[in-house]
This record gives structure tokens, sequence and C-alpha cells, in this order.
């Protein structure tokens, strides 16, 4: 029994401490993120499908807020099972691409101010922050969906005006509301001060930044 006491946790107890963090992270999220500092095989290996499940969902919500998704059906030929089809394929990919590329930009941040943690920590540490936007996608967009129907996909229609802006806005908040998550996470994961924590994250930010300013243009 003292030797398999010794022996740590099992890797389902570690899994299912991670599903258990991931609502956590909501409001304690300094000691979840305190947690990623393990970057064990084992540990990352425990998060990764919470993590993955994070990622699907914020790159569905992220789906749902951009411009492509408010014109599917202006033809009228098309047909709305294009909706949850797009959304799936949309989504899984820009979650993927966004973990991915913006996880590479907050490593390279965060080695630009000293960091030695690995390339997975970062993504990790961007995945937990994103899980306000992820859970925008339950919180926010059914009910969204529920009183504009399918002008929500298309140009004009009772979804445009005020409750359009009064979304959007929510959109916006929970966006920043993982912003903050992710300062919080870098500071925590590094011990960092707030000022250095800030200096790495806006130096990851710049150039997505940039591109999105370039899109709008």
């Amino acid at each position: 029994m003292a030797a398999r006491a010794e022996s740590g946790p099992t890797q389902e107890q570690l899994e299912r401490a991670w599903w258990l963090r991931v609502p956590a992270v909501l409001l304690a999220p300094t000691a979840v993120f305190a947690a990623l500092r393990d970057d064990s095989t084992e540990a990352a290996r425990a998060r990764q499908e919470p993590i993955s499940l994070i990622v699907g969902c914020a790159g569905i919500a992220y789906a749902l807020a951009t411009p492509v998704s408010r014109h599917l059906l202006n033809d009228p030929a098309t047909s709305t099972i294009v909706i949850p089809v797009w959304l799936f394929v949309a989504g899984a990919l820009s979650g993927l691409v966004l973990y991915w590329l913006l996880g590479a930009f907050l490593y390279g941040g965060v080695r630009a101010f000293g960091s030695l943690g690995s390339y997975r920590r970062s993504r990790h540490v961007l995945a937990l922050a994103a899980t306000p936007f992820a859970l925008s996608l339950v919180a926010l967009w059914p009910l969204r969906i529920a009183l504009y129907g399918t002008d929500l996909f298309r140009t004009g229609g009772d979804d445009y005006g005020r409750g359009d802006a009064v979304f959007g806005g929510f959109v916006v908040a929970f966006g920043a509301w993982s912003v903050l998550l992710l300062v919080i996470g870098v500071r925590a994961v590094h011990g960092w001060t707030w000022r250095r924590t800030a200096a790495a994250v806006a130096l990851a930010a710049v150039v997505p930044a940039l591109v999105a300013a370039a899109s709008t243009l």
C-alpha cells in the first residue's frame, strides 16, 4: 500500500483533475495556471483532452463572430444545412490555426523576456486563457440564434441594429476576459511581475494585431 501511495496519482486521476480545473480557471485562474508549471509528458497528456475541447469550442465561437458567417445564406439557393457543416469545419480549422499560430507568437514573446518554458506550455496557457471565449459558444450564441434565427446568417434582417450591437459587445467582453486570463496565466506560470508579464504578452500580440488591423482596411 505504501509503495502504491508513493507512486503518485494515476493518469486517470491526473486527467480528472484537469477536467475539474477547466471551470475553475474562470474563478481561480492563478492556481490553475500554476499547475501548468508541470510540463512533463504525463502532465501534458492528462490535460490534452480538455485543452482540445476548449480550442474546438473557441474556434466555433470565433467562426460565428466573423463577417463570413453573416453572409452564409445570402444566396436563396443555399440550404440551412450549410450552417452547421460550415461551423464545424471552419471552427475546427480556425481553432487549430489560432492555437498553433498564436501559441507560437506567445512562445516568442515570453522567450524574449527570459522564459525557459516549452512551446507546448505556451500553447496550453493560451488555450486555457481562451476558456471564456469558448464559454460564449454555449452562454451567448444559443440565445442569439434563438432570437434571430436564420437572419443571423444573411445580410439585413431583424438581427441588425441595437440588439446586434449589444450582442457584439458581449462577444468583445468574452474576448477581453480571455485576454485578461492570458496575462494572469503568463504571470502565474513564470512568477513574473505584472510589468514584465504585460510586456511579454504585448510583444506576442504585435504581429496578430497588425494583421487584424490590416484586414479591416
